[in-house]
């Protein structure tokens, strides 16, 4: 995720693990490149020839499941391909990170570049190995090679992340969301763990077919259904837009159509609340917990196929990457853009669908659970629901956009993002209605309007920041912002292929306030969504925390992307610009 989309959350899912392993003090590292030699150190792999006990040439010999691995990526995705060498061997310079053709150089770093993805130079692949130049595709993707502190945080994040999301909803359902109090149970011997697991409720027949229908509908509004919206909606771009360029100089198709898809699936939710009543509205809330097993099952087995398939029939063999270890590849993803068919693209779809339509449809849910309970919506519910609602909008609004994102170009299809995008992301994000239902805050008339304002401001900063940012690159700085010609910074900087670029930094308008203050801006909307819930408790703050945490990261990977790539001129522009984050103090 980085960036949302460059510039705060790209998806809502996106660096929740690069977050968690801040929170841990951990970090997933690339290995050490190498000018040289195989991406991978090979340690064993298939035995071909006669050997000692007389096997046919070309036998195959497997020691156990890792040369298994390894035979794979060598011979059957081809990366003894000479034409496969080159487009995946790393850059070896420091320098030398930003190839023309990684779309990362455009879309991710900065105040930003006045050129667009589309004019960039193309390089040419080096002739082989041995000349010791930089490959084309620069350092796209993830890590090639696993340090073994980055496998203990795969291991980590692979055993507990999904206990961290059952820890919080558990809390809700049987502690009504204190976070300490199951802690203090089971120390002081009032409660075992067994005791906890007993009281949680299974999967269900009901969950698994409910889950089952909406995931099938959702596949059914992606796939089958062209987008209509860009016809009638002024200034709303929809239907088939191409994507960025990819490390094997593909450029994908994509069919933009959330936002039609959000809007179906909320008028036929409205259509039964109202009038059809096919289903209580509380249904959700009903069946939290037996549905969280179900979304369990589907990030599980969308990350098992995904890593399957790159093994076995990749969408395109030169966009996959390989360490050569199981447990990497399954969390990090092998494919770049694992595709079924011609337009069912899994990053994009469980990136959009079903984790954040159902986003807001969780809210209301929760929201009708609280009148059920209670007798009434609070003004929280009301806030948290309008707020968070405004987010996903805006997603989708700009859901071509995100085609440009470091979701999109950077990130590879696994475990972190298939299951993120189906559990963490609904689970996670959704937990200040959960609290609501447990705790029904009213808040006072100007602790409400303090909330929305700042809800609204910070929406505010951070879609102004985007637009003067997008406005700037659109127009390579022929353009007004708050009525001025904007100031820039010359900047020059050189590609993996040798070559120099020109480009500029843009320091007016909100870029000369802060160097992110597009992140400001969704801080101050996270924020929004946990004051709504009072001071009760410390649950509902778990996601400013972690916004928090994710975005101060995401600054400095950024800025320190930017250093490498422009040298003296960032040095420049971080004169001009001093502060990161809050003008003024940081």
């Amino acid at each position: 995720m980085e960036g949302r989309r460059d510039a705060g959350r790209s998806g809502p899912s996106s660096d929740w693990l690069s977050t968690v392993h801040v929170i841990l003090g951990a970090g997933l590292r690339a290995g050490p490149s190498r000018q040289r030699g195989w991406p991978h150190a090979w340690s064993g792999g298939p035995q071909r020839g006669a050997g000692p006990s007389g096997e046919p040439r070309g036998a195959r010999r497997w020691g156990g499941a890792q040369d298994f691995v390894q035979w794979v990526e060598k011979d059957q995705v081809g990366l003894l391909n000479q034409e496969s060498l080159e487009i995946l061997e790393w850059p070896v310079q420091e320098g030398a990170l930003h190839s023309a053709v990684n779309p990362l150089d455009k879309t991710l770093e900065g105040p930003m570049a006045a050129k667009s993805l589309h004019d960039a130079p193309k390089t040419k692949s080096p002739g082989s190995i041995a000349n010791s130049r930089a490959a084309t595709q620069g350092q796209w993707g993830r890590a090639w090679e696993v340090d073994w502190f980055s496998l203990a945080s795969v291991l980590f994040l692979l055993l507990f992340a999904p206990f961290i999301v059952y820890y919080f909803i558990m809390a809700c359902d049987q502690y009504s969301c204190s976070l300490t109090a199951p802690v203090l149970d089971v120390a002081t011997g009032h409660a075992r763990l067994s005791d906890i697991w007993a009281k949680t409720p299974p999967v269900t027949k009901r969950a698994a077919q409910l889950y089952t229908l909406w995931v099938t509908f959702q596949v059914l509004l992606y796939v089958a259904i062209p987008d209509f919206c860009h016809k009638f909606l002024p200034g709303y771009v929809g239907g088939v837009q191409e994507g960025a360029v990819t490390p094997a100089g593909v450029v994908n198709k994509y069919e933009i159509n959330g936002l039609q898809a959000w809007l179906i699936t909320h008028l036929l939710w409205f259509a039964n609340s109202h009038f059809l009543s096919w289903f209580s509205p509380t249904i959700i809330f009903d069946n939290w917990i037996p549905l969280l097993w179900c979304a369990n099952v589907l990030g599980y087995a969308v990350s098992t196929f995904a890593m399957l398939k790159g093994y076995f029939f990749p969408t395109n063999a030169k966009d996959c990457k390989f360490t050569g270890n199981f447990f990497y590849n399954y969390m990090m993803g092998i494919e770049f853009n694992p595709r079924i068919g011609k337009w069912f693209d899994f990053k994009l779809f469980f990136n959009g669908r079903p984790g954040i339509v159902a986003w807001t449809l969780i809210n209301l849910s929760f929201a009708a659970k609280q009148r059920e309970l209670h007798g009434q919506v609070t003004n929280a519910m009301v806030l948290v629901n309008v707020l968070q609602a405004i987010y996903v909008l805006d997603f989708f609004w700009n859901e071509a956009w995100y085609l440009k994102t470091i979701d999109i170009c950077h990130d590879h299809f696994g475990w972190y993002l298939g299951w993120g995008d189906c559990v963490w992301l609904p689970y996670l994000y959704t937990l200040q209605g959960l609290y609501l239902v447990y705790h029904p805050v009213q808040l006072s008339a100007p602790h409400a309007a303090g909330v929305l304002l700042l809800g609204l401001l910070g929406y505010y900063v951070f879609r102004m920041a985007n637009h003067q940012k997008d406005l700037f690159r659109r127009t390579d700085g022929r353009c007004l912002i708050w009525g001025k010609k904007p100031k820039v910074i010359e900047c020059v900087y050189t590609s993996a292929d040798g070559q120099k670029h020109h480009t500029k930094l843009l320091v007016s308008g909100f870029w000369g306030m802060a160097r992110h203050l597009n992140y400001t801006g969704d801080l101050m909307g996270s924020l929004a969504y946990c004051l709504a819930c009072g001071g009760g408790h410390l649950l509902p703050y778990f996601y400013i925390v972690y916004m928090t945490i994710l975005l101060t990261h995401r600054c400095l990977r950024d800025e320190h992307r930017c250093a490498n790539k422009y040298g003296g001129d960032w040095e420049r522009y971080t004169a001009a610009v001093p502060h990161r984050l809050l003008p003024g103090i940081f």
